[in-house]
């Protein structure tokens, strides 16, 4: 079992800074291929980003590419996102979720493809 508790959401202005952070504990984080969804109200939750398990692989949902940057500390068991020019459009709900696998190279996009989730943490953007 892996417990996933996100933080650092909150309320900004458009073009602001936050920092979100997924603390993990249970089984050995670097095991677990990290990403981060967003759900907006009255939509379906959706991929924003994900990071391999050792760190060296990043991929990006389009519309948060060149703003938003995934990271991990290993050492740290915390994965976080970086989120810069912030939109209204990103206001949502932020969840990190978790998946096992043994690839180093695996950067999972699809709901389906995670073992484990985190409660969320809002954003709000306001214009």
């Amino acid at each position: 079992q892996v417990r996933l508790v996100e933080s650092g959401g909150g309320v900004v202005q458009a073009r602001d800074s936050l920092r979100l952070s997924c603390a993990a504990s249970g089984r050995i984080f670097g095991t677990y291929a990290m990403g981060w969804f967003r759900q907006a109200p009255g939509k379906e939750r959706e991929f924003v980003a994900t990071i391999s398990r050792i760190g060296g692989i990043t991929y990006y949902t389009d519309s948060v590419k060149g703003r938003f940057t995934i990271s991990r500390d290993n050492a740290k068991n915390t994965v976080y996102l970086q989120m810069n020019s912030l939109k209204p459009e990103d206001t949502a709900v932020y969840y990190c979720a978790a998946a096992s696998t043994s690839s180093a190279f695996y950067t999972p996009t699809n709901y389906g493809d995670y073992d484990y989730w985190g409660q969320g943490t809002q954003v709000t953007v306001s214009s």
